[in-house]
């Protein structure tokens, strides 16, 4: 019998992705661009302390500058995830690139915090456009499982240690160039990117079918952006302020109403039975919560790095070049190989454990702490925590998904990562601050004792900030523990092959 005719009835269009000799070339290509959306979550942060004396901000304002775009990216994510499924991956995909482009040009050329906060936010909304369609194209160009797992390795080691290679750019475009490099290196990056998309990757037609869901997009970005900006408020007007409560209050009721509204809506923004499925709910919430732990660390060892030990913003960013490579060796060398033979909680569990035992271990830091004797250990478990997570979560999230929801699924898995960013980043620098000033107003004895107690207090307000994180992501693995039962590829567990689109 000739083999060759089976499954002769379906189109070559799937066949041909599988079998083309370019789809690791399209791999480069996608990776390249979400290592920029990622890395740009931080590229900037290495730099903040220069940015925020020439824009003249506040510390209290700072922080915007990573969650204008970190809270734009996220709240926006599921409506970019569907508007890929609308017009095409392929397209998505461009256009977010050339936005982002162009959006990272006005940022490097601000002349106020505000220029640089709506920049950065805009840079978040092409974002939204850019990282599901990269995630969607990955999804379906690699569909063989030892393909897909090491195509996942790879995307999921970018994923996270993305955020710590943008320390690392920053710190050498800083202080070598300028702040505003940090935004305008994305321009040559993104016009690579372009280039190559036109040149290597394949998309199938959008689904005409689907249609935006605006009401759903208002409702959930609104709820986000409440409790996120209650969060910021919280530090100057403290916990209890009318206006602090009350955009706690309107940010649950406005994301109960979306979640209500995605029950009736003609053509939801977030389907529910995505996250219906307890795998993949498990996993957007291990995420969301890994992240506030690991933006936590960033924010405050950036400062903690440059403000407190003196260090200049290239030693400061290769400072965080051991957790980068602990994500990547835990990633790729550890949970790639591994994920076929072993459930994913068997992996994220552990790396959760790890990852706040680093984060335990920075809660002992001083004024005077030794890099490599305190710093450096615990870097390196929180990169390899990070590393084992990453992964699976990226693999499992994904799998098995309809073609036609891999668009809002993985855009939800990026929601997931960017709004534990922005809550992250929020939360953790307001207790960072308050528990600062509290501890100078305690300790501080007259000018005589200022010069020792403002450092230690600054110290102080990142110890407790960290503590919260490392709690987080204690919570993290408890969740993948108990939600994440899928068990391992190679074992009988759901097909992470993306259903035929031709015969849906």
């Amino acid at each position: 019998m000739d083999t060759r005719r089976k499954g002769e009835g379906q189109p070559a269009h799937a066949d041909a992705v599988q079998a083309d000799p370019h789809r690791w070339w399209g791999l480069v290509v996608i990776a390249l661009a979400q290592l920029m959306v990622v890395l740009d979550a931080t590229i900037v942060s290495i730099a903040l302390p220069s940015a925020q004396r020439e824009l003249h901000m506040s510390d209290g304002d700072r922080q915007w500058v990573i969650t204008a775009y970190t809270l734009a990216f996220g709240g926006l994510l599921l409506l970019g995830g569907r508007i890929a499924d609308l017009v095409g991956r392929k397209h998505t995909f461009v256009i977010g690139l050339v936005g982002f482009a162009a959006a990272s040009a006005v940022g490097g050329a601000a002349n106020s915090s505000g220029m640089l906060f709506g920049a950065r936010a805009l840079q978040g909304v092409f974002a939204a456009l850019l990282a599901p369609s990269a995630l969607s194209l990955l999804t379906t160009t690699f569909t063989d499982p030892r393909e897909r797992g090491k195509a996942f390795g790879i995307y999921g080691a970018l994923a996270g240690s993305g955020s710590a290679i943008g320390f690392i750019v920053g710190g050498l475009l800083t202080e070598y160039l300028d702040w505003r490099w940090c935004l305008y290196v994305n321009v040559p990056i993104a016009a690579v990117a372009v280039l190559g998309a036109f040149a290597l990757l394949h998309d199938r037609p959008g689904h005409r079918e689907a249609r935006l869901d605006v009401p759903g997009a208002v409702l959930g970005c609104g709820g986000l952006v409440a409790i996120v900006y209650g969060f910021a408020e919280a530090e100057p007007r403290g916990w209890t302020d009318p206006l602090v409560l009350a955009l706690f209050a309107s940010g649950a009721v406005l994301l109960t109403v979306f979640v209500g509204w995605q029950t009736r809506a003609p053509s939801p923004l977030l389907p529910l039975h995505i996250v219906r499925d307890r795998n993949r709910a498990g996993c957007f919430l291990t995420m969301m919560l890994a992240v506030i732990g690991m933006f936590g660390l960033f924010l405050f060892m950036t400062y903690y790095l440059q403000v407190i030990l003196g260090y200049s913003p290239v030693r400061a960013g290769l400072a965080f070049l051991p957790l980068t490579a602990a994500i990547i060796v835990g990633s790729t060398q550890i949970s790639a190989r591994l994920l076929q033979r072993a459930a994913p909680r068997m992996l994220m569990v552990p790396g959760m454990l790890l990852a706040a035992s680093g984060l335990l271990l920075l809660t002992r830091m001083t004024v005077g702490s030794s890099y490599t004797g305190e710093i450096l250990p615990a870097l390196v478990l929180m990169g390899l925590g990070m590393g084992l997570t990453f992964m699976p979560v990226f693999a499992t999230a994904t799998a098995g998904v309809a073609p036609r929801d891999a668009g809002v699924t993985s855009a939800t898995v990026n929601t997931s990562q960017q709004v534990g960013g922005s809550i992250g980043t929020a939360l953790l620098n307001t207790v960072a601050t308050t528990s600062s000033a509290a501890y100078i107003s305690a300790h501080l004895r007259g000018p005589a004792t200022r010069a020792a107690v403002v450092p230690a207090g600054v110290v102080h307000g990142y110890t407790v900030a960290i503590s919260w994180a490392a709690s987080v992501v204690l919570l993290a693995g408890l969740v993948a523990g108990l939600m994440v039962t899928a068990r391992a590829p190679g074992r009988g567990a759901r097909s992470e092959t993306p259903v035929p689109e031709s015969v849906r």
